[in-house]
């Protein structure tokens, strides 16, 4: 049995369903000291099916395993049975739970759970620049959805999921009987009113890792910006190509949602060596080697990763989202949420769109 498992004291449940969602779990808990047999913390994790996603997850179980953390690996999406499974064997620990931490409050998953939950504490961890519109759509009333979605009618499983979802927004706005609190290394300047804001300086990361040795070269960080519908693809690999030409990388971090067939054009196409990274980026980038100059389009990376390797001489530069590269099914809003993304990076070093032949 974890040291965890019997605690007495307050018990702590995590949702989390990506890599980086556990990382930043563990990034909250050294914030809060809840490292020693007392804290009470267990994570869940949801898993998803895509191959990528389940091998960095259970890289990260491990990690935080080491820890001395309870983790409960939850086949939440394998078959059709497998949500009433998961959430049936879960309800009971959600009641007692004193403090629910989730990565995801967009997740349907979890907005499921929070239907069940008793908890007075709520805290929401960072899921990427999806955070900051959480924390804006919460500010304005609005209804939970995802950044690059587009705009107009909901569908048909948004309108039969639309109590539940109404159910969350109202239980992660804050009241009298409940308190809410976003972890974040984003720039939030419009929570609501009552929300703690933390900041997340990847502390954990730092004392756990590095600091890297670095290369003389360029390191290019992949987005899923094309899987998401937002880019189009053709234009994505001229602008890969460009940057990499323009600025001598050799590698190639791939986000763990880009597709085979994608990465294995851009390789033949780019001669860049495509790294499919086995942890969060922010750990890889900590452990090292990596390039003295990192190359990322707008995305989460180019506000987590000037924290992840303060003191360190490694630059990171983003490259602007030339709007010709939308796609038509792009939301109307996403030209302005990534210039955002970009505009408000710390510690960055800013480059205009690439120039293509």
């Amino acid at each position: 049995m974890s040291p965890r498992a019997g605690s007495a004291g307050p018990h702590t449940l995590a949702f989390v369903e990506s890599p980086v969602q556990l990382l930043n779990v563990l990034e909250w808990a050294y914030t809060n000291a809840l490292h020693d047999p007392g804290a009470g913390l267990t994570l869940v994790v949801l898993s998803p099916t895509d191959p990528m996603t389940r091998g960095q997850l259970r890289r990260m179980a491990e990690l935080a395993r080491d820890e001395g953390y309870e983790v409960r690996w939850e086949e939440a999406r394998g078959g059709p049975t497998a949500p009433f499974h998961t959430i049936g064997g879960l309800a009971g620990v959600l009641r007692r739970a004193d403090r629910i931490v989730m990565g995801d409050p967009f997740s349907r998953y979890v907005q499921l759970l929070l239907t069940i939950t008793r908890a007075r504490e709520l805290v929401v961890v960072d899921d990427g620049t999806a955070t900051m519109e959480f924390v804006a759509q919460l500010a304005r009333g609005e209804r939970l959805v995802r950044w690059h979605r587009k705009g107009g009618r909901p569908g048909p499983r948004d309108l039969l999921f639309a109590p539940v979802s109404s159910s969350a927004r109202r239980r992660l706005t804050p009241s009298a009987h409940r308190t809410v609190e976003v972890f974040s290394s984003m720039p939030i300047d419009s929570a609501p009113e009552g929300v703690k804001v933390t900041r997340n300086d990847f502390s954990w990361t730092r004392v756990r890792f590095g600091p890297p040795r670095l290369t003389k070269g360029a390191d290019l960080v992949g987005t899923s910006l094309v899987e998401t519908g937002v880019v189009d693809g053709d234009r994505y690999l001229e602008a890969v190509r460009a940057l990499a030409k323009a600025h001598g990388a050799t590698r190639y971090f791939a986000h763990r949602r880009e597709s085979t067939d994608k990465l294995r054009r851009l390789a033949a196409e780019t001669g860049l060596e495509i790294v499919r990274p086995d942890l969060p980026l922010e750990l890889i980038a900590r452990r090292g080697p990596i390039g003295r100059t990192i190359l990322s389009f707008p995305s989460t990376v180019v506000h987590t990763l000037p924290l992840a390797l303060a003191g360190t001489e490694v630059r990171v530069a983003v490259c602007d989202i030339d709007p010709t590269w939308l796609t038509e099914n792009a939301s109307p809003r996403a030209q302005g949420f990534l210039s955002g993304v970009t505009g408000t990076a710390r510690d960055v070093h800013r480059l205009s769109a690439v120039r293509m032949a």
